[in-house]
């Protein structure tokens, strides 16, 4: 059951007036709450986010280098449709990291490359294949994904659990009204006979 709300008054939870309950009170402290935490956790939790990807994905593009590797085998032809050598498929490639060890891994090439192509791979700072790192615009839009999105998940948390807490408050208002009316009620009927 939902209680009977007139027009819209501004702040009317934090003006003096005789009527007002504790519980008002009470809900009034509820929301303002529920409110500073929601914009509050949101907003720093999407920030500290989208800084800590931003970041993570600079120190990629500063770390990670290109390598110049060679197939170590004859590249398959591509599967499916599109077929003639179009596209890229997997293949054993062999590099030098930095520090003169020899490696070996799967890469993606083009497809149907003999034996001794050249290729590029990217290396992580031990020599280990690594993916192509992100771009800085590519970086922003990242984070900026990721903070937006974990923002507005910590910033649902306290939403939701205000509307909760809310939602139980007045539940057990209209509760109480309904005892009362159960005492008064009877009183009036016997007034208007």
């Amino acid at each position: 059951m939902v209680a009977f709300r007139g027009p819209k008054v501004w702040l009317w939870r934090w003006r003096r007036n005789p009527l007002r309950r504790h519980s008002d009170r009470l809900e009034s402290w509820v929301v303002l709450v529920t409110w500073a935490l929601t914009l509050f956790g949101g907003v720093v939790t999407g920030m500290m986010a989208a800084d800590s990807v931003e970041s993570g994905l600079a120190r990629q593009r500063a770390e990670w280098r290109p390598v110049d590797a060679v197939l170590t085998e004859d590249a398959p032809e591509p599967a499916g449709p599109k077929g003639g050598g179009a596209g890229k498929v997997w293949a054993k490639v062999r590099w030098t990291a930095p520090d003169g060890s020899a490696h070996e891994g799967r890469a993606r090439v083009e497809a149907a490359s003999p034996t001794g192509t050249p290729v590029a791979v990217w290396t992580d700072d031990e020599g280990l294949l690594v993916t192509k790192p992100a771009s800085e615009s590519q970086a922003r839009l990242r984070a900026a994904l990721v903070g937006g999105l974990a923002g507005v998940f910590v910033a649902a948390v306290p939403f939701v659990g205000g509307r909760v807490v809310r939602g139980r408050m007045e539940r057990r208002r209209m509760d109480r009204w309904d005892e009362e009316w159960e005492l008064i009620g009877p009183l009036w009927a016997r007034k208007a006979l």
